[in-house]
């Protein structure tokens, strides 16, 4: 099975893709969605401009297009969003990514930046739950606060870290998304099983995931948080250890699996 891996960080480092999947194949991984570095309208000290980010992201999936996808990381405060957003998309981003550092995800800057990228037909990723930022931010990150994206139609977005440690209110939105779909259009929302759930909570995690009893199995994506100019070969494989145990201990389908690690991201990725 090949493993895609839908959550690594580039840290403005020069780019290198051959040493990246070098060392995600000997961790099991195929390929990834690579972020970019952190806007500088988040992080004034650690951040980049926007087409210093896209350029960036890009030299890190260039010549293996089919394996790496380049997803850019925006601010909806910055300056000249709305057309940058656009050059992104025709300089062929595969996605965006949103971590609401200072504003909430309903906030009216936010839901047209989030609206535009809807009709571009791309995926958003966000971070969700405590956010290890040294500042006051994780009221930002609450899921409650995605219920604003309902009416978003045609918007795909994944849960960072499946909003750790408010794993049940993350469940619980889905459920909402998932009932008002039976009504309406609605946006669709993925849990992403990046860890941010310390290990002593994983198996609750993807046992309330797999068990509740709604239609996940379709929208679930796996990631790790590695960086890419150094992936951790051996920090991968031991989280990669750990689920596989639990989802045997479910008795997780093959089928499933396959969805998990391979199948929907290419769905959520629109490929």
């Amino acid at each position: 099975m090949k493993i895609i891996d839908m959550h690594v960080h580039a840290n403005n480092t020069v780019p290198d893709p051959a040493d990246l999947l070098a060392k995600m194949e000997a961790a099991g991984i195929y390929g990834a969605c690579v972020f970019s570095n952190w806007p500088d309208r988040a992080q004034p000290e650690l951040g980049s401009s926007f087409d210093d980010r896209l350029a960036e992201v890009k030299n890190w999936c260039k010549g293996h297009e089919d394996r790496l996808f380049p997803v850019m990381w925006i601010h909806p405060y910055e300056e000249n969003i709305m057309e940058n957003i656009r050059k992104a998309a025709d300089a062929g981003i595969s996605g965006f990514k949103i971590i609401c550092t200072d504003f909430y995800v309903s906030e009216t800057r936010s839901m047209d930046v989030i609206s535009e990228i809807a009709k571009m037909d791309l995926p958003l990723f966000f971070h969700s739950g405590i956010l290890w930022d040294g500042q006051v931010s994780s009221q930002y990150n609450r899921p409650i606060h995605w219920e604003a994206l309902l009416d978003i139609v045609g918007l795909r977005f994944s849960m960072g870290h499946c909003s750790w440690p408010w794993i049940d209110e993350c469940i619980a939105l889905y459920g909402k998304f998932q009932d008002a779909h039976r009504l309406k259009n609605t946006a669709e929302m993925f849990f992403d099983l990046t860890p941010g759930t310390p290990k002593i909570y994983r198996r609750e995690l993807l046992t309330k995931l797999y068990t509740i009893g709604y239609d996940v199995a379709d929208n679930i994506l796996y990631g790790s948080d590695a960086d890419a100019e150094k992936y951790k070969t051996d920090w991968v494989k031991e989280w990669l250890a750990l689920d596989n145990q639990i989802l045997d201990d479910l008795k997780i389908s093959p089928t499933d699996r396959q969805k998990l690690y391979h199948d929907n991201i290419f769905r959520f990725l629109g490929k």
